[in-house]
């Protein structure tokens, strides 16, 4: 009996040990084009994050793993992203001007369009597409989004290792989300490529929403 159950197990080990490694496989190649299966690959990799995480860890650069599943994640969920309508984006507050003379409540930074930062364009164009803009201080603050039934999608402008969070937390949720890399990570003084976020804009524009600001 004993030797049955340890050959299953040992089976079992071996199959998740394979299934983990092609979909590591998967992700990496899905930096580079859309991949097949992508949302059972990210499924897979959300299963064993945390162990996968402790490996890289050792013997590698967690960074990259965060990297690849958000392109594997953004794959999986392009399609459903599309066909969202009432848009929000999250984005972190470290972007903001060291200066910045916006102040902060339960829906986040609240911006002033001093002109000092990107978030004076990122909330102008987010009006112009048809988002609402949130200026957060952390992914805690997605227990607050969760609250607003109307909401089904929501852009996410983070550092890889954030994203990942925050897709996680809305995993289950009628909420969609797309991950956006900032260029470099920190508390303050980061930045977001804004070309990328501008395609991204554009990939995704609701028909009839956008409107010249």
């Amino acid at each position: 009996m004993y030797k049955i159950i340890g050959e299953i197990v040992f089976v079992l080990i071996i199959a998740s040990v394979m299934l983990i490694g092609i979909a590591l496989v998967v992700s990496r190649m899905s930096l580079n084009r859309n991949v097949w299966l992508a949302g059972s690959f990210a499924e897979v990799l959300d299963f064993f994050y945390l162990p996968i995480k402790y490996f890289f860890y050792k013997f590698s650069d967690p960074k990259k793993l965060d990297k690849w599943m958000v392109s594997l994640k953004n794959i999986a969920h392009r399609n459903d992203f599309h066909r969202t309508k009432n848009r929000i984006i999250l984005a972190p507050h470290c972007m903001r001007s060291m200066d910045c003379p916006a102040h902060s409540t339960k829906e986040g930074i609240q911006c002033v369009a001093c002109g000092k930062c990107v978030f004076e364009k990122l909330g102008k164009d987010a009006q112009k597409y048809g988002y609402r803009l949130y200026i957060i201080t952390g992914s805690s603050f997605v227990k607050h989004i969760l609250h607003d039934g109307t909401i089904d999608g929501a852009l996410l402008i983070a550092c890889d290792y954030e994203l990942i969070k925050v897709m996680q937390a809305f995993k289950g949720t009628k909420i969609v989300t797309y991950g956006i890399s900032m260029l470099n990570d920190g508390c303050y003084n980061t930045e977001v490529d804004y070309n990328k976020v501008t395609r991204v804009f554009e990939d995704f524009a609701i028909s009839g929403t956008v409107q010249s600001v």
